[in-house]
């Protein structure tokens, strides 16, 4: 680390929530991102859930993804769930059983926040709304992560990340030229809705701060598509049209071989502003340049040695390139198709050419050098999937840290240290509870953290 990093770097263990307790009901992806952001940056999350048979834990998404091929797969070895929930303690309470519903609400009145992601009905029908939370404690924040938020005609409607996401627009956005709308390979609004829940737990908490008073705060997941589709909101509300599905999708104008080239199938704005296939030819090898102006156009005219056809008058002006693009792209692409990716990048940046390589997941943790500078990832020891390179928050403070600090929990691991440290059960009521099915069913698979609870004399079955 050189000295000016030394100096902006934060003081050891200063992090912005530290003091703030969250209590975590959240499940699959939505709210535990949301969490996750609050747990970097120093709360103390404490993720309630039951993992019995029929839950979400036994799902195969669960179980095998991200897992290492030569482990068999149980609730703790997953990366899909350890990644989402890096910085946070784990307890099993059953909130369908009236003991395990008391534990959570004395658990809630020593607690900051609590945050769930279930549809509309299900914490009133635990008696566990807001106005219930209210009376266990007063200045309570509560955080209701829903498709639809918890009013209107169709709050009770259940969705997924890819049907809210259709249900924004965001899908009538995607796909090919002349094609159906294909979705996005993702659920984006599961990651936008978890990170406007941790901007409404920070804003309610500074509300606090100020007033005293706790608040219901109710997130519209599919409302937090409008963030992604910014654009096409403009040039509904302004224009009075629909923006892309007509024919073509703008931006990059990268011809996927086997369609055809349909009227008017070249970015509206400027031109060259495509993906170019660069050597060895392989199924990642591209890259994205773009001219945004006559000045740019030059400088990679320069870099590509200026060849004759790029003085065509044709292509002096924007205009004239926009209009005979597919001539254009031809000549670039057969320049390109010369240069590996990051070469090409760098040549062009030299040049002041906005140009960036097709980065694979692959590629941006094992090649990007700028991506290791940035320290992106921390790498921490898992109980059940060993070292795991987990992520850090994009931004870095010169007095607060946004690094991963503890490695996501295993299911159950911390609830000796949270229901007898913080609650005050002793030994003999926390195997009651395991026996009671309040706490953790019997019949479940035992970890060797909760063998450890039976040798300390908790009643935990082996």
């Amino acid at each position: 680390m050189s000295d000016e990093q030394s100096r902006q770097s934060p003081r050891s263990g200063a992090r912005a929530l530290e003091g703030v307790r969250v209590v975590d009901l959240s499940w699959v992806r939505a709210g535990p991102w949301g969490t996750r952001i609050l747990g970097t940056l120093g709360a103390e999350v404490i993720k309630v859930e039951w993992p019995a048979p029929g839950s979400v834990h036994h799902n195969d998404r669960y179980t095998n993804t991200g897992r290492p091929e030569h482990i068999e797969p149980n609730l703790n070895n997953s990366h899909w769930f350890s990644e989402k929930n890096v910085n946070k303690r784990s307890v099993t309470l059953n909130l369908r059983n009236p003991r395990g519903r008391e534990l959570l609400t004395r658990l809630i009145a020593v607690s900051d926040v609590v945050i769930e992601n279930f549809t509309s009905r299900v914490m009133q029908r635990w008696e566990l709304g807001y106005e219930q939370l209210r009376e266990i404690k007063p200045d309570i924040i509560y955080v209701s992560l829903s498709a639809l938020g918890h009013t209107g005609r169709d709050h009770p409607f259940r969705t997924y990340g890819p049907s809210a996401q259709a249900l924004s627009g965001m899908t009538f956005l995607s796909g090919l030229p002349g094609e159906p709308p294909a979705g996005w390979g993702w659920s984006y609004l599961d990651d936008t809705g978890g990170i406007y829940g941790a901007i409404a737990v920070m804003t309610a908490l500074h509300h606090r701060h100020v007033t005293g008073r706790g608040q219901h705060v109710d997130l519209s997941q599919v409302g937090s598509g409008i963030a992604l589709s910014g654009a096409a909101i403009l040039d509904a509300t302004v224009n009075g049209r629909p923006m892309r599905r007509e024919g073509f999708p703008p931006g990059n104008r990268t011809h996927w071989p086997g369609t055809p080239l349909l009227d008017n199938y070249r970015g509206p704005m400027v031109a060259p502003h495509n993906a170019y296939r660069t050597a060895p030819g392989g199924y990642n090898d591209w890259c994205a340049i773009v001219c945004r102006d006559d000045e740019q156009w030059r400088a990679l005219a320069g870099v590509m040695g200026d060849p004759e056809w790029a003085r065509a008058p044709r292509f002096a002006e924007n205009d004239g390139r926009i209009e005979h693009q597919e001539e254009l792209d031809r000549q670039i692409e057969a320049w390109t198709q010369g240069l590996e990716k990051y070469e090409l990048a760098e040549r062009c940046q030299a040049a002041g050419v906005p140009a960036m390589p097709v980065q694979s997941n692959e590629d941006r943790v094992r090649r990007d050098p700028q991506f290791r500078h940035r320290e992106m990832f921390t790498e921490l020891p898992h109980a059940g999937l060993g070292p795991m390179g987990y992520q850090n928050l994009p931004f870095r403070g010169s007095a607060i840290e946004t690094s991963s600090r503890r490695a996501a929990p295993l299911i159950g691991e911390h609830n000796r240290e949270v229901l007898c440290g913080l609650l005050g059960l002793s030994d003999e009521e926390l195997g009651e509870g395991y026996r009671d099915d309040s706490i953790w069913p019997e019949d479940l698979p035992v970890e060797p953290y909760l063998e450890a609870e039976a040798a300390a004399g908790s009643g935990a079955s082996s």
